[in-house]
């Protein structure tokens, strides 16, 4: 068994360092590395037949060294409704502001070389027709070319707008527990517009009472955070590719794409060591230490199909720092808060709360998963627990 066990970890590391070094060479190539911001967006005109969404976006070069063009762009916009789109009309259009370049009349994309200093644009979409009120959320893509030290390559910017915002309100008919009164909480869709401890203020505050708790889903926090990306944008690498087939399918790491979002946040090595010694453990009957090793990030990630549409086609991270996020909701609300992770296998884990909160009342309290796993849009719930010797 032992000799065994040596040849194995043997060949799993020969394997690692030569694909490990394959990898390596390739990070090392220069690429196009030109970033499209999301942009700060507004719903410039809201009325019951013409929207019109203004966004001013930044493109930045960050290929030290190298000049990248922009040579074509264009806005494609996907819009989420609750009823039908076919009487609703798009037209969007993308202005450069370049700081040297006036922007042409005709609303001809000029190619345009972006230097050390970045570059803006400003997008506009009008949306026309009977009955916009249904209108949930606009999924917009900028696609665009770059072309530099690493060819013609296209690439996408998305961004998620939301449209409506529902009235803060705790529903009639909420669910109880031995020791709470537990609220689903449903908001518009979170966007990396939202900032979470004002998404906290507009829709607990108006129904809080002293000693209520609030909690937010990881995954909106890290929507809000922008902590997503869509596969399109990956290039699965060396390491990603054999290290995703030996994971179970309905694991978020069993898709090339999947495994390189966590190797693009701790690193090649360390998902190889993970691997290896994940593989050595699980030999030795103590299956799970891949996550352990490779971090926390490790058991976040969802990949595609693992949250409400739009999000659904994206794979999303786990969110970044969520203790400072429960510490500025109490500072700045008063509440006990929590960042946590539930599902609908009973299953709870708590990423961040405050100091003053009981981890069993929010145990209870979301075993049930009242937040839900679909498309509920309930990011937020409110924990009221009962006095003491109440039920």
């Amino acid at each position: 068994m032992a000799s065994l066990l040596i040849v194995i970890v043997t060949l799993l590391a020969i394997v690692a360092i030569g694909g490990l070094a394959i990898e390596l060479r390739y990070r090392r190539m220069p690429g196009n590395d030109l970033e499209l911001t999301s942009g700060e967006w507004d719903l410039a005109i809201s009325q019951p037949n013409h929207y019109l969404l203004i966004g001013q976006m930044e493109f930045r070069n960050r290929t030290q060294g190298f000049e990248i063009m922009v040579p074509e762009i264009e806005a494609e916009v996907q819009l989420l409704s609750e009823a039908s789109l076919d009487k609703i009309e798009l037209t969007p259009r993308i202005i450069p502001m370049h700081p040297d370049a006036p922007a042409r009349v005709d609303n001809y994309w000029f190619a345009y070389i972006v230097k050390r200093k970045p570059t803006q644009m400003k997008v506009s979409i009008e949306i026309k027709g009977e009955n916009l009120d249904s209108l949930q959320s606009a999924w917009v893509k900028i696609h665009y070319i770059t072309y530099g030290p690493d060819g013609r390559i296209p690439k996408t910017r998305h961004v998620v707008i939301p449209l409506q915002y529902p009235d803060p309100q705790i529903p009639s008919t909420p669910r109880h527990t031995e020791l709470a009164t537990v609220y689903p909480i449903r908001t518009h869709l979170l966007t990396h517009l939202d900032d979470p401890v004002e998404i906290v203020k507009r829709y607990i505050l108006p129904h809080a009472q002293p000693g209520d708790v609030v909690t937010m889903g990881e995954t909106p926090l890290a929507l809000i955070q922008g902590r997503f990306r869509h596969p399109s944008e990956i290039q699965p690498g060396w390491v990603a590719k054999r290290v995703c087939q030996f994971f179970l399918p309905t694991s978020s790491l069993a898709t090339a794409c999947g495994m390189q979002t966590l190797v693009d946040l701790v690193g090649p090595t360390r998902v190889l060591f993970a691997f290896v010694g994940g593989a050595i453990a699980k030999i030795l009957g103590k299956p799970g230490m891949f996550y352990t090793l490779a971090g926390e990030q490790a058991r976040l990630i969802d990949d595609v199909t693992g949250t409400l549409p739009p999000y659904d086609q994206f794979i999303v991270l786990g969110p970044e720092n969520p203790q400072h996020v429960v510490d500025r909701i109490q500072q700045e609300t008063n509440l006990a808060a929590a960042i946590v992770d539930v599902n609908d296998l009973k299953a709870v884990k708590i990423l961040a709360h405050t100091a003053d909160l009981s981890t069993k009342i929010l145990e209870q309290a979301l075993r049930s998963n009242p937040a839900g796993n679909a498309d509920e849009r309930t990011p937020l719930v409110l924990i009221r627990p009962l006095p003491p010797g109440a039920k």
